[in-house]
């Protein structure tokens, strides 16, 4: 079966996350949308459809990947939005790539998934796939799925998921990698220790609450605490003394202090003291030492964010929602970020007070005022931090954060 992960007209309120990612590389819990898709429906081949802005970025994150190839046989296109789960719906969609013609399967008018026998040339040749290009197929309407809509969505129910993905992953209650003395595993069967992995001298590491996924070669700091749901990608770490739970970090990320609810991506650093709940942030991020994020108002009220298709701040009907920042963005020591804070891409922030509750891509500066970051200068620092990781600014990437600073309003030269 061929499966072509899709996106649609919607990953707009996803920004400034989805800026510089395809929205199934988001994650949202121990794996990301993709994985999860690529588990559910394992593909003979897979077809990555994306906006062409992203093309060059999706096809080096995926070189297994077609990237806006058109299909040439029958397949199966999936909501690149949809957290997919096992339960009727997914069997459904199962039972319909075993019949002869077309089917769609729509939730609140968004195509969430279309078995086509034979699909048009031009199917995945637009930005975004919508229910107007399965018109012809039987429509089945559905109910009930999980669409990551909007950036909260992407914390949302984050222990549940991190608790489902691990025990989907297997192997939860095997240990391969290092325990040292004086470390205190509470409820092994519910934790997995990868290869090459490390719980150092003193740490405790509670499952009692949910699964703890540690990856290959990831460490756990001495006297760091670890409550589960938490997963640590491969080469993750947990810094000494640290505090983390209900958390997904990503490949290579760092964390210090204390880390409540949060999704880290991959080559992020939070290494140091300070507090960051309910929160997600991207690649290449740096929180400087003492930097702390609101997750609650003081009344106690339904926090807002803002939402870049919406352009403007819209209720969440959450009661806990800190800090979302985008790719390469950083912060300088003892920053504080108020609840429901949003900050794009290439952003530096500094100096006392809270920064805007909106911060626009590339931009410089913080409670006292904002100013452009020059691309120039913002990409010579990401060569300088991206070598301590043994990477560099590839061309794709070079050219679309360049779009992405043109678009702020930046001379990117």
């Amino acid at each position: 079966m061929t499966l072509c992960l899709f996106e649609d007209d919607r990953v707009g309120s996803l920004a400034p996350l989805t800026l510089t990612r395809a929205a199934y590389d988001l994650r949202v819990g121990a794996r990301t949308l993709l994985e999860a898709a690529v588990a559910t429906f394992p593909p003979g081949r897979l077809i990555l459809h994306t906006r062409a802005a992203l093309a060059g970025m999706t096809a080096e994150e995926h070189p297994e990947a077609d990237i806006r190839l058109a299909p040439d046989e029958g397949t199966l296109f999936v909501n690149g939005r949809w957290l997919v789960r096992p339960g009727d719906v997914v069997e459904a969609v199962r039972a319909a790539g075993r019949s002869g013609e077309a089917r769609a399967f729509v939730q609140d008018d968004v195509l969430l998934a279309l078995w086509h026998p034979s699909p048009p040339a031009g199917f995945v040749s637009r930005d975004a796939v919508t229910l107007a290009q399965a018109e012809g197929a039987s429509e089945e309407r559905v109910e009930g799925e999980a669409l990551i809509a909007h950036l909260w969505d992407v914390v949302a129910d984050l222990g549940a998921r991190i608790t489902h993905d691990a025990e989907a992953l297997g192997g939860l209650g095997t240990q391969v990698g290092t325990i040292e003395d004086g470390v205190t595993v509470i409820e092994p069967g519910r934790v997995h220790l990868a290869g090459g992995a490390v719980i150092r001298a003193g740490a405790v590491v509670r499952a009692d609450g949910g699964p703890v996924w540690i990856g290959p070669g990831a460490e756990v700091g001495e006297n760091a605490v670890v409550v589960g749901p938490v997963s640590l990608g491969p080469k993750a770490v947990v810094k000494a003394a640290a505090r983390v739970d209900e958390s997904a970090l990503g490949y290579r990320s760092k964390v210090g202090g204390e880390v409540h609810g949060s999704v880290v991506h991959s080559l992020s650093s939070k290494g140091h003291d300070g507090y960051l709940g309910n929160s997600a942030l991207g690649r290449w991020c740096n929180l400087g030492a003492g930097t702390d994020t609101s997750n609650l108002k003081n009344d106690y009220g339904e926090v807002t964010m803002w939402d870049a298709q919406a352009g403007a701040f819209v209720p969440t009907g959450r009661q806990f929602l800190g800090l979302v920042m985008g790719d390469h963005s950083k912060c300088s020591i003892h920053t504080m970020f108020n609840t429901g804070t949003v900050v794009g891409v290439f952003c530096n922030l500094f100096g006392a007070g809270f920064p805007p509750r909106w911060v626009p891509s590339f931009a410089w500066g913080g409670a006292e005022g904002l100013a452009p970051y020059r691309a120039e200068k913002a990409f010579r620092v990401a060569q300088a931090v991206m070598a301590r990781r043994e990477r560099t600014l590839s061309d794709a990437e070079r050219v679309r954060l360049t779009e992405i600073a043109e678009a702020a309003g930046l001379d990117a030269e």
